[in-house]
């Protein structure tokens, strides 16, 4: 077979159902004839994104695939890969490229040379020998170390060419996990034990790790409350007595406390990046750094104790010095702490429940939020923010209790990522309500992606917050130009677009008729109907944001 039909056979054998695809890749025609599914988008980003969406959602257990064409779809794919790479999302893209005569002519776009900066690990096939060995290292590179984009390049007339025997040799490269010394586990149970107020950081690699029931054990047992990031929101029930909520640069009154005043910080898979998208680590904190990846340490912050491995790993191992400490049953049901979260709560809403609840028109944001957060089954949905205002007025008010019941995502922050990632998220949990909430700005990167939901068959709600307007941006955006020359506004009637691309178009306009609304997209998508909720909406510009 040639190098085309055996990538195709290769990724079969990897149990790959299906890959997203934009416009062209003879990868596309070899994976459908062996029973692939390709999913078609209508730009290459977004299928990008519905790969990362897939993967993000899969915890390292399957992977998203994406095919693209050669130069200018290599090109137009760089900022879903960029998105994935900043997250450190597990995505294996398979570029188109040029024949090998024509690589080092102007202006020909090579993958490989140009796409280091985005990717974990960048190969391109030079020879159809190669297939076998670069296939290997992809997979190796997507199950193993720090997670990210693996990239391989398929060189046109060096992967049509006849494989040869000694290079059908293929061979699935295994999971390997590794784990901190006994001791270093020791030290951390140690100083979280004896910290006066200690608090658990949990990141992403909770979630891809499988560990969120070792996380809750290892709070209560420990007795020490739980913020998630953005990346790692939904890693803790946030029902929980000990869950402080999760942040973006915005979080929860009790987060803000407790991260603000605690001794001693627990970061538990995660890369401590700091971002204007997170919550920053305040001085004077003893701080333990658990992630997969090596260069992760001391990367932003000065770590005190490094424990490098997989997050299930070092939880459990956490527990069982925990218990060997204090015994079986823990440090009691740490009434106190649970007491005092319960009043920073109570405290907190007290502020924000006139917004939550308010019943002007256009309607609030939160209470948009705040229906969607009462209406929906949350164990049994997947909900995200897009960037900007969404993401800011969401993620603190938006309750995540099972894993992936909300996507949290961002440290680069691609406008349109929401309806993309929700169509991944849909094709790897199809029993799942999937929905985004996004602004008008967000709509125009990906909106005609809501036609690739109807197609594909992979129903997912919208709900857009139509106030004709950048919510991010009220005040300060060059006013001159906002006031003289419009820039920063835009129309449209959504909800009639959504309809024009075989979707169901509901348009809202007062409070009553958001709850309906979302009972309805949730019958809708059940019965195979995409469902875009066009809400008209006010231009809040208030965040709980905290110093």
């Amino acid at each position: 077979m040639n190098g085309i039909d055996y990538i195709a056979s290769i990724l079969k054998e990897e149990g790959v159902e299906s890959i997203t695809c934009f416009p062209t890749n003879p990868v596309i025609e070899a994976a459908a004839k062996i029973g692939i599914r390709p999913i078609m988008f209508r730009h290459e980003r977004g299928a990008v994104m519905a790969a990362d969406g897939f993967s993000r959602t899969s915890d390292r257990q399957r992977f998203g695939v994406v095919a693209v064409q050669s130069q200018a779809g290599a090109e137009n794919a760089m900022g879903g890969i960029a998105q994935a790479y900043a997250d450190n999302i597990p995505i294996l893209v398979l570029p188109g490229g040029v024949l090998r005569s024509q690589i080092s002519v102007r202006p020909n776009f090579s993958a490989a040379a140009n796409y280091g900066g985005i990717a974990k690990h960048v190969e391109a096939i030079y020879d159809p020998g190669q297939v076998g060995d670069v296939m290997r290292r992809a997979f190796n590179a997507l199950r193993n170390g720090a997670p990210g984009p693996v990239v391989v390049e398929l060189t046109a007339d060096a992967c049509h060419q006849e494989v040869p025997e000694r290079g059908l040799s293929y061979r699935s490269p295994k999971s390997t996990l590794q784990s901190p010394t006994a001791g270093d586990l020791r030290d951390a149970a140690r100083l979280l034990l004896d910290a006066k107020k200690p608090v658990i950081w949990a990141g992403a690699g909770v979630l891809s790790a499988g560990a969120t029931e070792e996380l809750r054990s290892l709070a209560e047992l420990a007795g020490v409350p739980v913020f998630c990031t953005m990346p790692g929101k939904s890693a803790m029930n946030e029902t929980h007595p000990l869950a402080l909520g999760a942040g973006s640069g915005m979080t929860t009154l009790a987060a803000h406390r407790w991260l603000s005043e605690s001794d001693v910080l627990l970061c538990l898979g995660s890369s401590l990046t700091r971002t204007p998208y997170g919550q920053r680590i305040h001085p004077g904190k003893t701080l333990i750094q658990n992630t997969n990846n090596p260069d992760e340490i001391n990367k932003d912050e000065s770590v005190d104790l490094a424990l490098v491995g997989d997050a299930k790993l070092v939880i459990e191992g956490l527990i069982d010095e925990v218990k060997a400490r204090v015994g079986e049953e823990g440090v009691g049901d740490a009434a106190k702490v649970k007491a005092e979260i319960a009043a920073l709560r109570a405290e907190w809403l007290e502020t924000w429940n006139p917004l939550l609840h308010s019943n002007e028109t256009p309607l609030n944001t939160y209470r948009v939020i705040h229906e969607i957060d009462t209406v929906l089954d949350r164990d049994n949905s997947m909900v995200t923010h897009d960037a900007g205002a969404p993401r800011d007025s969401m993620v603190p008010f938006y309750t995540a209790t099972t894993p992936h019941s909300y996507i949290g995502w961002g440290k680069t922050t691609h406008l349109g990522f929401g309806i993309p990632l929700m169509i991944g998220a849909k094709l790897a949990h199809p029993d799942r309500f999937c929905l985004n909430m996004m602004g008008d700005g967000a709509f125009g990167m990906s909106g005609l992606d809501i036609e690739t939901s109807v197609r594909a068959g992979l129903p997912i709600t919208t709900v857009l917050l139509h106030n004709e307007g950048m919510a991010t941006y009220p005040e300060g955006f060059f006013p001159v130009a906002r006031e003289e020359f419009g820039v920063s506004k835009m129309q449209g009637d959504y909800a009639k677009l959504a309809e024009g691309m075989g979707a169901v178009g509901i348009t809202v306009r007062e409070v009553d008729e958001m709850a309906p609304a979302l009972r309805s997209a949730q019958e809708l998508n059940a019965d195979g109907r995409t469902v875009l909720i066009d809400v008209h909406s006010n231009m809040e510009g208030r965040r709980s944001a905290f110093r």
